[in-house]
C-alpha cells in the first residue's frame, strides 16, 4: 500500500499542532496577493536570487559546485557549461526557469516527469527522461570509506507500474478531495524518491516536482523564496525524516508524520521569510533590509549577522540573513565560514 492509496490516507490522523501548521500555511497562501502587491521591484530582486539560490543549493545536496563566479555566468547565460558540474547545474537552470514560466501548463504526468529530467541532462552527453534500466538502491557513503543502504527502492521492471500506481493515486485524491493539497505533495514526494524511477538526478527532479506541485495548488512562495536553500539548511533533518517515512514503505506500514513534519516545518519557514521580506518593505528611507544594507556595506572590517543585529535593534535575523544572501549574489561580500561562527567582509 502506497502513501497516497485511498486506504492510507483514511487512516492518516493529525495532531492540534499539525492542524495549527496546516492552518498557518494556508493563512499564508491567502496573504500571498497582499505580499506580492507590495513592491514589484523587490519581488523582481527575490525573484532572481531565488533562482540563483535554488539551483546552487540543489545542486550543492547532490555535492555538486562550481566557483562563485562560474555559477553568476552559468546563470546569466553569458558562458557555455564546460564541466560536469556546470552542465548539471545549467539544466537544472533550465528546468526550474520552465516550471516558473509554465507551471500550470505542466500536468502531474509521466510526460513532465520525463521532461524535466531530460532537462536536466540536456548538457550532459547522456540524455535523460527514461525510467532506470538496473536497480538503483539509495546508499550513504561515510567519510571513513564505508557505506550503508539507506533504502532499497522499487526494481526497475517494476517501475513503470509503480509510477502509474503513484500518478493515478494522485490525480484520484486530488480530485475526490481525500486529503488536504499539504498532505498529498508530501506523501507525492516520498512515494517518488521510494520508487527512484531514474538511473540518476532523481532528488533534483524530486526538488523541481515539489515546486511544481506547490505551484498548482497556488503556493507560490517558492518563487521569491528559495525551498531547495531551506531543505540544504535542515539537510540533517531533510534526509533524517525521508529515511525514518521510507522504512515499512514496501509493506505499507511505513510512518509518513515525521517527512510531513519537516515538510511542512520548511514551507512555513518559507512563508516566514517571504512576510518578513516583503511584508514589512517600506520604500522611504529607513526601511529595514535597506538599514541593513547601509550598514553591512559601510563596515571595512569582518563581521558576524549578531554584529549586524545588534546594530540593527528591530531587525530580524531572517531579515538579515536576507539582504547578506542578496548581496553576496551581487558579490559585494563574501562569507569567510560557515555554521554559527561565520563572518562576513567585503571581498579582497
Amino acid at each position: 500500500m502506497r502513501s497516497l492509496h485511498p486506504e492510507f490516507l483514511a487512516a492518516l490522523r493529525f495532531n492540534g499542532l499539525q492542524i495549527s501548521t496546516l492552518r498557518a500555511l494556508g493563512e499564508f497562501r491567502g496573504k500571498q496577493k497582499l505580499f506580492i502587491a507590495q513592491s514589484p521591484q523587490v519581488l523582481d530582486d527575490l525573484k532572481q536570487l531565488a533562482v540563483i539560490e535554488s539551483t546552487e543549493s540543489s545542486s550543492r545536496l547532490e555535492g555538486v559546485t562550481v566557483a562563485p563566479a562560474r555559477l553568476k555566468s552559468l546563470m546569466s547565460k553569458t558562458t557555455d557549461p564546460q564541466s560536469r558540474s556546470e552542465q548539471e547545474i545549467a539544466g537544472y537552470r533550465d528546468a526550474l526557469a520552465l516550471i516558473h514560466e509554465a507551471a500550470e501548463d505542466m500536468p502531474f504526468s509521466e510526460g513532465v516527469l520525463r521532461q524535466l529530467h531530460g532537462l536536466l541532462y540536456r548538457y550532459l552527453p547522456q540524455s535523460g527522461g527514461d525510467w532506470k534500466a538496473t536497480n538503483n538502491d539509495i546508499i550513504e557513503r561515510n567519510p571513513d570509506g564505508t557505506s550503508r543502504i539507506r533504502f532499497q527502492p522499487v526494481a526497475a521492471h517494476l517501475t513503470p507500474i509503480a509510477m502509474n500506481e503513484l500518478l493515478m493515486h494522485y490525480h484520484q485524491a486530488a480530485q475526490q478531495n481525500l486529503a488536504d493539497p499539504l498532505v498529498l505533495i508530501p506523501l507525492t514526494i516520498l512515494d517518488f524518491l521510494c520508487i527512484h524511477p531514474f538511473s540518476d538526478g532523481n532528488g533534483r527532479v524530486a526538488r523541481l516536482l515539489t515546486l511544481l506541485l506547490l505551484y498548482q495548488f497556488d503556493y507560490r512562495v517558492g518563487r521569491f523564496i528559495s525551498l531547495e536553500r531551506i531543505f540544504e539548511e535542515s539537510k540533517e533533518g531533510y534526509y533524517e525524516t525521508l529515511e525514518i517515512s521510507s522504512q515499512r514503505w514496501h509493506e505499507g506500514t511505513h510512518d509518513v508524520q515525521p517527512w510531513m513534519d519537516y515538510f511542512w516545518g520548511a514551507l512555513l519557514r518559507a512563508y516566514k521569510e517571504f512576510e518578513d521580506r516583503v511584508g514589512t518593505i517600506d520604500n522611504r528611507r529607513g526601511g529595514k533590509s535597506d538599514r541593513v544594507r547601509e550598514l553591512v556595506l559601510s563596515r571595512n572590517l569582518s563581521f558576524s549577522i549578531t554584529d549586524i543585529e545588534e546594530s540593527c535593534p528591530g531587525v530580524s535575523r531572517d531579515t538579515v540573513r536576507s539582504v547578506l544572501r542578496a548581496l553576496k549574489a551581487d558579490g559585494l561580500i563574501e562569507p569567510t565560514g560557515k555554521g554559527r561562527s561565520a563572518k562576513w567582509r567585503k571581498p579582497v
